[in-house]
């Protein structure tokens, strides 16, 4: 069972997901939002963001992320 929206703590650094959670771009992590603002500062964040593109282009909305 998916527990994206149950769960309570961000899988990456396990702090409160009380005031948003958001999957990562990298893998299927749920993050909260200061671990997504580090994502979006790593130099490897456009080309995860354009595979995550490109497979939903394709008809992929399962895509596991370019890996962390």
């Amino acid at each position: 069972m998916d527990t994206f929206y149950t769960q309570a703590q961000c899988d990456r650094c396990g702090g409160s997901l009380k005031d948003g959670r958001i999957m990562s771009m990298y893998n299927r992590e749920c993050i909260c939002m200061k671990c997504k603002e580090a994502e979006q500062q790593r130099a490897d964040y456009r080309q995860a963001v354009e595979a995550d593109r490109e497979a939903i282009r394709n008809g992929n909305r399962n895509f596991d992320g370019i890996g962390l």
